[in-house]
């Protein structure tokens, strides 16, 4: 079977997906379709599952029951080197090789797959200038950056292949407020400007709703609802979204009004 991109298919689709752990359900059951060039957030309480799902989803982990599909084809073991050359994976405390620079940990995939080294100059310092990341940190190493310069130069690396999707599970969760706000504003200037399929996993429903064309609601391996804030709020599926929101209540003032 081909692996070239089926414009007609979504972007990912779980087909009755199950995963256990230590016999114990993470998700039960899901149905689940991520649509093309859409920012979809996952969210919950934790233990819900939804760092399960993305890392189902980037192939990291099996299904027990079920199938995964990334662009109408099936992860599989046989594809899945040259699928996920087709993501780029950001995790939360950004995973970078403590012995490369911001610059060596960029161009790692690149290297490895042996692009020029003249394309890869030029795309590390494009993509600097794109997250707002300073050219002249580019040799500096992770101890020596930010915590949010770490997880510029994390997203960085995960759009080094300009991929077509982008799976960011809780990106932002490890930094301190003021800095979350302003990558959060950067994050979604990228995703406005790159219109590349977002999935990206938060407990912040504050920031699922800037972020998000689409809302996943989780609870206990199930989702619970599917849609916009406005939609979330306005027709809950059932009292826990409404107990969900209300919980988040101040970082949500406002929206809609």
């Amino acid at each position: 079977m081909s692996l070239a991109d089926d414009s007609r298919a979504p972007a990912f689709e779980l087909l009755g997906v199950t995963k256990r752990f230590d016999r114990k359900p993470a998700l039960s059951q899901i149905d689940l379709r991520i649509e093309t060039g859409k920012t979809t957030v996952l969210i919950g309480p934790s233990g819900c599952g939804k760092s399960t799902l993305i890392r189902l989803l980037v192939g990291l982990i099996r299904p027990d029951e079920g199938r995964v599909l990334f662009e109408g084809h099936p992860l599989s073991d046989v594809a899945l080197l040259t699928q996920r050359q087709q993501m780029g994976y950001v995790i939360q405390d950004g995973g970078l090789f403590p012995h490369l620079s911001a610059f060596d940990n960029t161009a790692l995939l690149a290297r490895f797959l042996k692009k020029p080294a003249d394309w890869i100059q030029t795309r590390v310092e494009e993509l600097a200038d794109l997250t707002h990341f300073p050219r002249d940190g580019l040799r500096r190493y992770p101890l020596q950056l930010s915590g949010g310069q770490r997880q510029r130069v994390s997203l960085m690396r995960a759009l080094m292949l300009d991929p077509h999707v982008l799976l960011l599970d809780e990106p932002l969760g490890a930094l301190d407020p003021m800095i979350r706000a302003g990558l959060q504003a950067d994050l979604k200037g990228i995703f406005q400007a790159l219109k590349k399929t977002v999935v990206l996993v938060t407990h912040d429903l504050g920031e699922a709703a800037f972020l998000a064309d689409e809302i996943v609601l989780m609870r206990a391996g199930l989702i619970v609802q599917r849609g916009s804030i406005r939609e979330l709020m306005d027709n809950p599926s059932e009292p826990f979204v409404t107990e969900f929101i209300q919980a988040h209540r101040s970082p949500l003032e406002g929206i809609g009004g």
